[in-house]
């Protein structure tokens, strides 16, 4: 595309020329490296102010007033000046003016390094930060959904509140044997924990954390009774029924999420309705992340239960987006509930692609390596990220998990949100299965290969850019995106090009402020803020538990050390800690008070400080290889589902190039009715709001009024700063605004998916878990009935495949 230069634009030739590219990089400045700033911006804007010379005025049409009538150049000089820093001081005190980038002295890992084999003060150290932590909520918001610590105050995101931080640390409680906290967290949660609230919230946000949360209370609960014990347990079968009958409570309502022609879940759900709702922005896509991270809770919430529904469902999901044999295994970070199709070209490991990726290795670990389609498909994935994404800094070759915004054949973006640090320990998790590198080596045998090598290196690799990400601010604590420079042209991965190619090794990350590695990163003043977030040190426990090298629990006490001081928040009166929470900037040290955010995400309490928890504990603390984590750090066992006529993979990946279909459609045409997000398919209303009561009876939406609103920011979404009003944000509702989840297969494309029926999105009834041969003799009778209607659903939704 071209465009006319406009009329009397200037010559781009012209010798002016040179003073207005000066002056246009002074304006445009905006970031951070070790080795500078924008110091020499600031100085040249007080130059201008004060200095004689005036080549380029301000406003081109400013009055030109004639000699007897300027003031005379002292006054002039003393307004221009006055007002001038006046303007400096206001921008600031409000941090939109940088001064020469990181302030203050740097963060010495010297005073907090530790060596020796005992971990066991550190461990308690991370669970006093937690109790400080838990306790300040209790004293100034217990039960609501956000927790301000510094106006010490909360609110809910919806009436009645959804128990967003109770749900979401109760399992840490339960892991720290803190039976008085984990006793009070259960009383609230049989006496004020409901779902009626008629409010939409984040179909991902709410599966990952509350759903996961109380499924992972249920599993601690019942198999390791001895870890904060309860009083009113059933001694012969300890953990109540409590947190199953809230979870299954729950998960019935966010089966309506699910009703989508393509079984795509939309981004929204009403849980009093159990009505899907579609994303106001990013034209009704959800992101891929959130519609492919809901597998490994409905999943285990089908074994626990005996209800297939929650699988089948879950995995139609991955189904439908396998169908379209995208490049590579990688995936754009937009999908249409309505179609199936992707939206743009955006690929990136960060925000809204991430975890799509972590649940694929997860799910074939989580039922025992049995569901080898999950493996395959994560192993087609990596090889992609390695040959499109991998890239390396210019002065110490530190590997980068770039992005590509325009598609695998645009330009590479050296860029990494704090998001991406989940994929090194990942990456190490899908190479040992979980066990330390010297058992995975005996087990395999001669099956160890090259690639487990390779994948390995890139690992650690990885994981140290992500360190270095801390080590690089003055407070040792990372920015939430960083930037790299790099080679132009960038130098990229030639492994699947060239087998003798070997990966570059990094340079150290020494303490020296002058080393050439901190050039390497850049990080913007937009993006300096700090959540607290988790995936940093959840890598680093991975790699501690599969590498045994010290080196991850060393650099994982740094880091806490630095969480602990520089995120506390301080009673002024008392002098004592009773909080901490998220960072406006990690590029000064101290951290002034106006820098602080009133806030604390609850991923501070479910996820980082249980990850430092768990890096400190001993090995058979938690097992890799026994247990799967949910990407927010919860908990659930691994199953083996060899032989199970009920549990299984029900679906094959499909042969051929995907179907070509119209991505402007969103369930139009004959059979469907636009406007109401109805679509009919033969007897089934799919997206109408209809949900069942505990008789069984339908339950039909109400219109509420409720505007529903997509402006809103997640936790496991990126931010970055660009108009961000510190607390101001919710991670509970639709999405952010911003970048602060059966066996035939012939190829057809998601928005057909013609061997999958709808399913009801929801029961009647509540019955106890059944048998295995109940379950089987049911399938049975279930696939015969489901074959009968599969002729019928064919041929009424014919219509929909050009829709």
């Amino acid at each position: 595309m071209s465009f006319q230069v406009p009329q009397n634009a200037p010559s781009f030739s012209s010798s002016q020329r040179s003073q207005e590219d000066s002056y246009w990089r002074s304006k445009q400045s905006n970031g951070h490296t070790t080795k500078g700033g924008v110091a020499d911006a600031v100085t040249s804007k007080i130059n201008d102010i004060f200095s004689e010379q005036r080549d380029l005025p301000m406003y081109k049409d400013k009055p030109h007033f004639p000699a007897s009538r300027r003031p005379s150049l002292l006054q002039r000089k003393r307004v221009q000046g006055l007002l001038g820093l006046t303007g400096i001081f206001v921008l600031w005190w409000t941090g939109f003016l940088s001064f020469g980038g990181p302030k203050g002295q740097f963060f010495d890992a010297a005073e907090h390094r530790h060596f020796g084999e005992d971990w066991s003060v550190q461990r308690e150290a991370v669970k006093e930060v937690f109790l400080t932590t838990w306790e300040g909520y209790e004293k100034y918001a217990w039960g609501l959904d956000e927790y301000h610590p510094l106006s010490r105050k909360g609110k809910n995101m919806v009436q009645g509140g959804m128990g967003w931080i109770i749900v979401d640390a109760l399992d840490t409680a339960i892991m720290m044997n803190l039976t008085s906290q984990v006793a009070t967290a259960r009383e609230w949660i049989s006496t004020s924990l409901n779902y009626n609230a008629d409010h939409d919230v984040n179909t991902f946000e709410t599966t990952i954390r509350m759903l996961g949360g109380l499924l992972s209370a249920y599993y601690l609960s019942t198999s390791f009774p001895t870890l904060a014990p309860q009083r009113d347990d059933d001694f012969n079968q300890p953990g109540e029924d409590l947190y199953i009958e809230k979870a299954t409570d729950l998960a019935d309502r966010l089966l309506g999420a699910y009703d989508s022609p393509s079984g795509i879940p939309y981004s929204s759900i009403n849980l009093n309705t159990s009505q899907g709702l579609i994303n106001h922005l990013d034209s009704g896509a959800s992101s891929t992340a959130e519609a492919a991270t809901l597998q490994l809770e409905m999943k285990y919430l089908s074994k626990v239960t005996g209800e297939p529904v929650y699988w089948d469902r879950a995995e139609l999901v991955i189904k439908a987006i396998e169908s379209q044999k995208r490049e590579d295994g990688l995936l754009p970070i937009f999908i249409y509930p309505a179609t199936g199709e992707f939206r743009g070209d955006n690929i990136r490991l960060g925000s809204r692609g991430d975890s799509y990726y972590e649940y694929l290795i997860k799910q074939y670990l989580q039922t025992g390596g049995v569901e080898t389609i999950y493996q395959d498909m994560w192993e087609e994935a990596l090889e992609g990220v390695k040959k499109h994404l991998i890239t390396y800094s210019a002065k110490s070759s530190l590997t980068i998990l770039a992005e590509r915004p325009s598609g695998l054949h645009g330009v590479l973006t050296p860029k990494m949100d704090h998001l991406v640090c989940f994929m090194p320990g990942t990456i190490a998790l899908a190479v040992t299965g979980g066990q330390t590198v010297e058992q995975a080596k005996k087990r395999l045998g001669s099956k160890w290969s090259k690639k487990n090598d390779e994948d390995l290196q890139l690992a650690e690799e990885l994981m140290k850019t992500c360190w270095g990400m801390y080590k690089v601010t003055p407070t040792g604590l990372a920015p939430e995106i960083s930037y790299f420079h790099v080679d132009n042209p960038p130098r990229q991965w030639q492994g699947h090009l060239d087998a003798t190619w070997t990966q570059p090794v990094s340079a150290e990350l020494s303490d020296n402020l002058t080393a050439d590695w901190r050039s390497d990163y850049d990080i913007h003043d937009m993006d300096v803020h700090n959540l607290q977030r988790p995936e940093t040190v959840e890598s680093l426990f991975y790699m501690w538990r599969i590498t045994k090298n010290p080196k991850y629990r060393q650099w994982g006490w740094e880091m806490f050390e630095a969480f602990r001081e520089h995120t506390k928040v301080v009673d002024e009166v008392h002098g004592k800690v009773y909080a901490y929470s998220s960072l406006d900037t990690v590029m000064e040290n101290p951290v002034k008070e106006r820098k602080r955010r009133d806030n604390m995400e609850s991923f501070w309490l479910a996820e980082t400080l249980k990850y430092f928890y768990l890096l400190f504990s001993e090995d058979d603390f938690f097992p890799l290889d026994k247990v799967v984590f949910n990407t927010e750090a919860h908990p659930l066992p691994v199953f083996d589902i060899t032989g199970s006529k009920v549990f299984k993979t029900g679906w094959q990946r499909s042969k051929g190039p995907p179907t070509s279909k119209n991505a402007d459609s969103h369930g139009t045409g004959e059979g469907s009715k636009d406007g109401d997000n109805f679509v009919q398919f033969g007897d089934r209303r799919v997206g109408n709001g209809v949900r069942f009561d505990q008789n069984g009876k339908p339950v039909e939406a109400k219109n509420s009024g409720h505007d529903h609103d997509d402006t809103v920011e997640h936790g496991h979404i990126e931010e970055s700063g660009q108009g961000k009003v510190p607390g101001e944000h919710s991670v509970l509702e639709s999405n952010d605004n911003h970048g602060d989840n059966r066996k035939k297969d012939d190829g057809a494309g998601a928005a057909g998916l013609e061997d999958s029926a709808p399913l009801q999105n929801s029961r009647a009834g509540r019955s106890k878990p059944r048998t295995g041969k109940d379950m089987e003799k049911e399938d049975d009778e279930a696939a015969a009935a489901a074959a009968a209607d599969e002729e019928e659903m064919v041929a009424q939704r014919g219509s929909m495949k050009g829709g």
